[in-house]
């Protein structure tokens, strides 16, 4: 585990699961739809129980019927996380890297739109996958550099939250992390 401070705020770096993470909220690397699927997006999904399913698909009903139900590349939604030691599951989709027009700006959006409903809801800690570098293709080293640089950022300013987590699942992933880390807080 690995860690620096920003303005009495911490990026901790941590090899791990997602899904056991006890904080405010943990973020999912979702498909649009919000129905689940494989990778971080299902495991998020068995964990939590059907009832997230379920508020998924009411969320589809609602609040993005007007995105003829899907979530767009970028942005993020606030969902209970039920059967999970998180409160909260902040849903985002990210970018698939070959067939976005603007990879970079969805990937750094899906950041700062998970940290801002965090901040939005007060909370004090999130815990975020390596979003987009599953099947979504996105190349894990650039990807990181997008999403620590945009936490790096977001830290700067005031905020509720405290305590942010990149949870990465592999060691090859943590290391990566870890020196792209090094390189933005040196």
């Amino acid at each position: 585990m690995d860690s620096v401070e920003i303005n009495d705020k911490r990026i901790t770096m941590l090899k791990g699961d997602i899904t056991t993470q006890a904080t405010d909220a943990i973020v999912n690397a979702a498909n649009s739809t919000l129905l689940g699927g494989g990778g971080v997006d299902g495991a998020i999904h068995r964990a939590a129980g059907p009832e997230l399913l379920a508020e998924c698909k009411q969320l589809k009903r609602t609040l993005l019927a007007g995105h003829a139900g899907l979530l767009p590349t970028g942005e993020a939604v606030l969902t209970r996380g039920y059967r999970l030691p998180a409160k909260y599951v902040i849903h985002t989709v990210g970018p698939i890297y070959k067939e976005d027009s603007d990879p970079e700006q969805h990937l750094q959006r899906a950041y700062e739109n998970s940290l801002r409903v965090a901040d939005h809801n007060r909370l004090h800690s999130i815990a975020f996958p390596s979003i987009g570098t599953g099947a979504y293709g996105c190349p894990l080293g650039w990807a990181a550099s997008i999403a620590l640089t945009t936490i790096h950022n977001f830290l700067q300013h005031p905020t509720t939250l405290t305590d942010v987590r990149m949870v990465l699942y592999s060691q090859h992933d943590y290391e990566v992390y870890r020196a792209v880390l090094q390189r933005i807080t040196a």
